[in-house]
């Protein structure tokens, strides 16, 4: 029997090293650890393709 929490996730986010290489929050992992234990990408260097695309549709 195992004993601890199960993670709903198996893979951990795919970071661009390129972009977190110089980053001072994540430390060019380009990945940090939530106080959950879970890995999130950077909010500083990783950029969220999601997002870029809704703000470039209403940018103009």
């Amino acid at each position: 029997m195992a004993y601890g929490a199960q993670r709903s996730h198996l893979l951990p986010p795919h970071p661009d090293l390129t972009l977190a290489r110089d980053c001072e929050t994540c430390l060019g992992w380009g990945t940090v650890v939530t106080r959950d234990g879970d890995h999130e990408l950077c909010h500083m260097c990783q950029s969220d393709p999601a997002v870029d695309e809704g703000t470039a549709a209403s940018g103009s």
